[in-house]
C-alpha cells in the first residue's frame, strides 16, 4: 500500500484472490476445463496478468471478444488454447490463424472468410461454430444450422479447417429457474447431436457463462466460459454474494483525498448545487470523476469509505472529482478513501456501487479508465 499512497488514484488487482477464484470455479465445474474471459482488458483488470495467473491457477483456455485483444496477448507471449468471437467481416483471420487462435463461425460470410483466409495461410483454422440457442446475438439460427455445418463439413474434407468447438451463450443464466435456461439446454444438445451426427468431432461443447458454471451443473459439457465471476464478482445478487460462492473480489479502487476544507451552512456542493450544507461541515475533495470510470448515475448516492467511516457523495459526480461532506470528522489532504474493495475494512463493494448507479457490478469494475492505474499484486504465483 505505501508504494501506491502518493498515486492521485489506483486500482489494486489482488491476482493471489484471482487465483483462488479460477481455482474454486474449476472445483466446481469438475469434469469441464475452464475458459477464462479475459476480454474488456480482463473486465478493467489487466489482461495480460490475469491471463498469466488463471492460466497459473490451472485455466485451460483463454476467451476473448475480439481478435485484436486475442493478438495481443499472443504478441505478449501468451501460450496455451485460446477463442476469440466477435469477429467483424474483414477481420485478421489469417492473423488469428497463424497465431492459433480458434474463431467463432456464425454465418457463411464468416466461414467463407476464414477458409479464404486459412487456404493463404496454408495453414488449416481452428474454427468453433456458435449457435444461436434463443439469446438472440451472435450464432446461427437453428434453421440454417444444417447449411452451416454443411459447409463447414466440406471445408474440413478440403483441409481448411478443423471444426474444434460447438458452443452458445445463455441469456438469462443469472435468473435461477428462468425457463429459457432449459429450453436453451435442450436446443443446444439438439444442435450438437446434429452436427456429431453429420461428422463433426469437436474438441469442446460448452453454453456455460459464470453463472450457469455456479448453478447449472448440467450445463457444464466439456469446458465453463467463467468471466466476471474469475475476477470475485458475483454475476447477480440474487444468486448470493461472492463470499457465498468461495469467491473475493479482486479490485480494490481508491483515491487520494486532494483537499479538506469547511464550508459554511447553506453551501452549494458541485453542478447544480444539488447538494447544500445543512450546518459548518468539512468536505473532502476525491479526485477521481466520470472520466476516471465513477458513474455520475451515482452522484449523491455512490458510497466511499473515508475517515473510518462509508459516507455517500455529496452533489453530482464531476468529470475529474467529487465530494463528500465528512460532517464534524476532520481529515488530512492525502488521506485515501476506498470506493470499493473486497469489504476487509467494511469498505462498499462493486454491487453497492452497480446499486447507487441502477446497472450491474460488470459495468462497475469495466468501466475504471486508463488514467487510473493498475496495480497488480502478487505477480509472482509462489507467494499466494
Amino acid at each position: 500500500m505505501n508504494e501506491t499512497a502518493t498515486l492521485r488514484a489506483r486500482a489494486e488487482i489482488d491476482l493471489a484472490a484471482l487465483r483462488a477464484n479460477v481455482r474454486e470455479l474449476r472445483a466446481r465445474a469438475s469434469g469441464a476445463q475452464l475458459m477464462a474471459v479475459v476480454k474488456s482488458d480482463a473486465y478493467g483488470h489487466g489482461a495480460l496478468p490475469c491471463a498469466r495467473a488463471a492460466q497459473e491457477a490451472g485455466a485451460a483456455w483463454l476467451g476473448t471478444a475480439t481478435p485484436q485483444e486475442a493478438l495481443a496477448l499472443r504478441e505478449a507471449g501468451v501460450g496455451g488454447r485460446m477463442m476469440c468471437w466477435l469477429w467483424t467481416p474483414g477481420g485478421p483471420w489469417r492473423e488469428a490463424i497463424e497465431a492459433d487462435i480458434d474463431v467463432s463461425v456464425s454465418g457463411m460470410w464468416a466461414l467463407d472468410e476464414v477458409g479464404a483466409a486459412a487456404a493463404e495461410a496454408g495453414i488449416p483454422a481452428r474454427v468453433q461454430l456458435k449457435a444461436d440457442t434463443g439469446l438472440g446475438r451472435g450464432g446461427c439460427q437453428p434453421a440454417d444450422w444444417p447449411e452451416l455445418v454443411s459447409a463447414a463439413r466440406a471445408a474440413e474434407e478440403a483441409g481448411l479447417l478443423r471444426v474444434t468447438g460447438l458452443w452458445s451463450h445463455f441469456a438469462c443464466a443469472d435468473e435461477p429457474g428462468h425457463p429459457s435456461i432449459a429450453a436453451q439446454l435442450n436446443v443446444f444438445r439438439d444442435m450438437v447431436a446434429y452436427a456429431e451426427k453429420e461428422g463433426v468431432r469437436p474438441e469442446v461443447r460448452h453454453i456455460a457463462n459464470s453463472p450457469a458454471t455456479l448453478t447449472v451443473p448440467e450445463s457444464h459439457f466439456d469446458l465453463v466460459r467463467t468471466g466476471i465471476a474469475m475476477y470475485g464478482i458475483s454475476p447477480s445478487p440474487e444468486l448470493g454474494t461472492p463470499a457465498d460462492f468461495g469467491l473475493r473480489p479482486v479490485m480494490t479502487l481508491a483515491a487520494s483525498v486532494a483537499l479538506v476544507k469547511r464550508v459554511p451552512p447553506g453551501h452549494g456542493i458541485s453542478y447544480g448545487h444539488h447538494y447544500t450544507t445543512s450546518s459548518e461541515t468539512t468536505l473532502a475533495l476525491v479526485p477521481v470523476g466520470y472520466a476516471d470510470g465513477i458513474p455520475r448515475h451515482a452522484s449523491g448516492r455512490g458510497p466511499v469509505l473515508v475517515g473510518g467511516a462509508v459516507r455517500t457523495i455529496a452533489g453530482r459526480v464531476a468529470m475529474d472529482q467529487f465530494v463528500v461532506d465528512l460532517g464534524g470528522d476532520t481529515l488530512e489532504a492525502g488521506a485515501e478513501a476506498v470506493l470499493f474493495g473486497p469489504g476487509d475494512r467494511g469498505e462498499p463493494g462493486a454491487e453497492d456501487w452497480a446499486q447507487a448507479a441502477d446497472t450491474i457490478a460488470y459495468e462497475i469494475v469495466t468501466r475504471i479508465g486508463v488514467r487510473v492505474p493498475r496495480v497488480h499484486l502478487h505477480e509472482d504465483s509462489g507467494r499466494d
